[in-house]
Formats: C-alpha cells, structure tokens, sequence
C-alpha cells in the first residue's frame, strides 16, 4: 500500500504540495465575505487612490486594522488582477503554507520525532478553521503565522545556539509582523500562552548574552510593529483616536458571552473533532505519549490560550484560530499513539472514540453525493461532470475507510481522514458556483451597468455594505445621511436602500420622483434571501 512506502525523507515537501491543495486549489470558488470584502476594499483602494499609509474603506478612514497583510493583498492584486478574487486570496493562502513549515520545523527544534510533526502539520493545515482562515481574506491567519515564526527564532535565540542575534532579530521582525497584521491579538492569545507553557515545562537558561538578545528582540518587534501605529495616530489623530476608541470598547461591550464560550473550542478542528477532544484528557495520555515533555507543553499552551481569550468578554468563534495551533500538535500524540497502539494495547473502552470517528467519516462519504443531489436539485446537472466526480471520490474513500476498519490498519484510516479534506477541497469545491450570489438576478454586474449606460451616480440610503462595494468596483458612498440636509446634487441619481433597516428613508426624498427597478440580493442563491442585510433594493431618483 502507498501509505508504507517510507515518506520520512520527503515530509516537508509533502506538507508543501499538501498545503498548495488544501489552500491555493479553487481559492476563487467561495463568495466574498463581509469580513474580507472590507479588506479587500481596502486592497484595491490602495492600488487607485494611492492610500498606502492612511488606509481607508469606501474612501473613508479605516485604522482598525494594520496594513501589512492589505499591502500584501494588495500587491498581489497589482501582479495578477485587481478584479481577481483569487488574486486577493492568494497571500493569506501563501502565509498559512509558511506557518505550516514554521510549525514543523517548531517541532524539531523540540526534538519531537519527524514523523509525530509530520502528523502534526497535517492536523494543523486540514484543522477547519485553519482551511476557512487560509483561503478567506481576513487577516487572523497573517497575525498568527508570524507569531509562529517568531516562536520558532525566539526558541533558536533562547536556546544559546549560533547566530544568536541573527535569531533575536528575526525573532523580533515576525514578532513585529504579528503586531503590524492585527496588532497585539496574537501576542496576547499565542505568545503569551506560549511563553508561560514553555517557562513551566522546559524552564528558560539565562545568562548575559541571551538578556542582549532578549533586548534585541523587544526592541526590534516594537520599533517594526508599531511604527505605522505612531504614524497614523500622528498625522491623523481624530480619526484614530476615534477608531481606538470603538475598537477597545468593543472588547468588552460588543458581542459578550459568558466565560465558559470557548470551551467547545475543539470542535473547530473540524474533521479532527474527536482526536482533539481525546488528546486533551492529560492524565490518560500522560504515560503514553512519545513525548510527554512536549505533549505537556502544548497542552498547556493550548488551554492557557484559552483561559486568555475566555477573559475577554467579547467573543467570536474565528478568535479560536491561536488555539487550534498547539491544539494540532497535542492531537498528533494521541493520532500517534493510537497508530503504534490500537492494534495490541487499546481496550475495548479505548477503541470508542476511534471507531467512532472514522464510522462518522464513512458515514459522511456515502452521505455526501446524495445531500448535494438533495440540497441543490436539479441545479447540480449545471456542473454534472463535477459533481460524478466528487460523487466518485467520496464513494471510493467510503470504501478505502470500509476496508480500513475491517483491517484495523489505523495508519491507513488517518491518512484518509486527510485525503479527505484535500478531496473536498479539489472536488467539491467547485461546486459551490452554484449558490454564488452572482447567479441572482439582478446581480451587482447587471446594476453598475445600468447605472454606467444612464451616467448616473449610485448612493446608499442605508449604509456600508462592504461585500456590495467590492462587487460593484468603485466607492459608493456610504450613505446619503452624510449630505445631512443636502442631498446629491444631480437631478437624477440610483439610491439602493435597505427598506427593512431604514424605514423612514422615504421622508428624504419628498422633492423626489422614486421609480423602483429591482431588488439587489446578494445571499447565496440557493438560500431566498434570508440574511436581510445583504438586500437592498434599487430606485432610481430623479427632481421632481
């Protein structure tokens, strides 16, 4: 069988081809998100109006953020299209195939055994909320993978080796990276974690020159990661302060949950849900890992991370994203030692949760043709070939994971549960055209040349509707309330309006003939419209 040919030699270079499948391979097939439609506006803004330092959204300020992960996307998109959404993409997926290599290369230098990192990489990068973070524009997935970069040279520099500056200084540069993606978010839920997991399991030497280095580090982060901070509160300090305010005071008064939130935190490994869940109970696995130094480090880094973001009062599932990093590595023990043990030493207690996990992956792959042929109609025959092939794939993984069990050959089981994430990722994923947004009529395509064959211009009554912007190309102002008294003046103008969130709209524009055209949706077709924020409907106003 392919999965005994001797890989060892070859693990990173598979991690790489891995990671090009599971994040680079149909990255243009998901819609554009809020979350990503606001950076990606940001983006393009860069590239037409020149707004490298003093970023902005629709042409007005935006300072919640730092720049480097936009500069990045926004190069990107110089190189390979301003209009291509992969384009856009393409840096978060190439950040997260770095943090995947950082992350192996952490392992070794904790002398954990090739092929327990090499398990490792592997949950990591097919982790569910590490695949929807590196193939979606948002900017978490830059912040943390500089933090683990920064981890792995810090490690170097503590540890007394050669070229310890050289290791502070890069240390420092990731360090300031992480600061300038997202500010102080991963310092706070990755590194802190980190150094006080390491501080408890593996202790810090200190002599004269690692306190140099360690000087060297801070200095270097700090300067790197803040400079544009000092600049921007400089130069454009009402609008900053403003942005800083709201932002600080979201933390603790938008968004609260209780403190116990996090605590299914395991559940956004995903496909990995049960082995994660088994590898957090310290005590069973205590005597039967590989390597309980290291076990014992990254579990602890894995729950201190979570106690941090669980005294946040403000709380949102992507926050989990830093957890899922060490929680990879704790999960690769127990993947580890169910491989070397099932067979001989797992009692029948033991076997429980296995046999569950892949009896839901079987399950899940002769499912999967038919709730797509049952979910999208006669829809899916627009992409028939696609769709037998996906079916193909996920019937013959049903019945690799069949003969797997009745062989009890755990290596071979694994292994599928990561062929089948990458599966999905090539096969499937294609098929989600078929609930794109774009296939509503009117789309937003069909609005702006509208707009563009009458030489009009187009307002929103009803505020930013980021994924509307970036769709349609070009800034549109965020609302006629800005005009406060004074509308447009054109004599005639398209207004889209959220009739819903802004009932009284209407009295604005008495001195107004409305003539409605169409109603803008930008749900995913297959769902009717049921996230009301993302309609709006199109008049066109003209002077009575």
């Amino acid at each position: 069988m392919l999965h005994k040919i001797q890989l060892k030699p070859y693990y990173l270079p598979i991690l790489i081809v891995v990671g090009c499948l599971v994040f680079i391979l149909n990255l243009d097939a998901l819609y554009i998100n809020i979350m990503e439609a606001r950076n990606f506006i940001t983006a393009r803004e860069m590239l037409t109006h020149n707004n490298w330092i003093f970023t902005t959204i629709d042409l007005m300020p935006r300072y919640e953020k730092p720049p480097l992960p936009t500069w990045l996307t926004a190069i990107s998109a110089s190189i390979f299209g301003i209009k291509n959404v992969f384009a856009y993409r393409l840096p978060a997926a190439l950040v997260s195939i770095f943090m995947v290599i950082m992350f192996y290369k952490l392992q070794l230098k904790l002398n954990i055994k090739k092929y327990t990192a090499f398990l490792g990489s592997l949950i990591l990068m097919t982790s569910f909320y590490i695949v929807f973070s590196g193939r979606d524009g948002q900017w978490d997935i830059f912040t943390h993978s500089f933090m683990v970069a920064c981890c792995y040279f810090f490690i170097k520099m503590i540890e007394l080796e050669k070229h310890q500056y050289q290791n502070a200084l890069l240390a420092g540069l990731f360090f300031g990276a992480s600061l300038l993606s997202k500010g102080p978010v991963s310092l706070y839920a990755l590194f802190l974690p980190f150094l006080v997991a390491y501080a408890i399991t593996y202790k810090f030497k200190t002599s004269p020159a690692l306190w140099k280095s360690i000087s060297l580090f801070i200095v270097v982060g700090l300067i790197s990661g803040t400079w544009w901070t000092a600049i921007a509160h400089y130069y454009d300090p009402e609008a900053f302060a403003e942005v800083a305010n709201t932002e600080s005071t979201r933390w603790f008064s938008y968004n609260v949950r209780p403190i116990w939130y996090y605590w299914s935190f395991f559940t956004q490994s995903g496909i990995w849900t049960i082995p994660a869940l088994m590898s957090l109970f310290y005590w069973y696995l205590k005597p039967r890992v590989s390597n309980f130094k290291a076990y014992r480090f990254y579990f602890l880094w894995t729950i201190f991370s979570v106690i941090l973001l669980s005294i946040i009062p403000e709380k949102k599932s992507r926050y989990l994203l830093p957890v899922l990093i060490p929680l990879a590595m704790a999960t690769s023990f127990y993947v580890e030692y169910a491989i070397r043990n099932f067979k001989d030493n797992f009692s029948k207690l033991e076997k429980i949760p296995v046999w569950l996990n892949f009896g839901v992956l079987t399950l899940v792959s002769f499912a999967l043709p038919f709730l797509l042929y049952f979910g999208l109609k006669e829809t899916i025959w627009e992409m028939k070939y696609q769709y037998l092939l996906f079916s193909i794939f996920l019937v013959a993984l049903g019945i690799l994971f069949v003969y797997g069990i009745t062989k009890t050959d755990m290596k071979l089981l694994f292994s599928l549960q990561v062929l089948m994430i990458v599966g999905i990722l090539s096969f499937g994923f294609p098929l989600l055209k078929l609930i794109a947004p774009e296939r509503n009529s009117p789309n937003v395509a069909q609005i702006r040349s509208y707009i563009e064959e009458n030489d009009l211009n187009m307002y929103d009554v009803s505020g930013l509707f980021p994924e509307l912007i970036f769709t349609y190309g070009k800034p549109i102002p965020l609302s006629i309330e800005e005009y406060g008294d004074d509308l447009p003046s054109e004599k005639e103008f398209g207004i889209l309006v959220n009739e819903e969130s802004t009932p009284e709209w209407r009295s604005r524009f008495e001195k107004y003939q409305l003539r409605f055209v169409d109603t803008l949706n930008l749900n995913p077709a297959i769902s009717k419209g049921n996230n009301v924020r993302l309609i709006r409907n199109f008049y066109i106003a003209t002077k009575k």
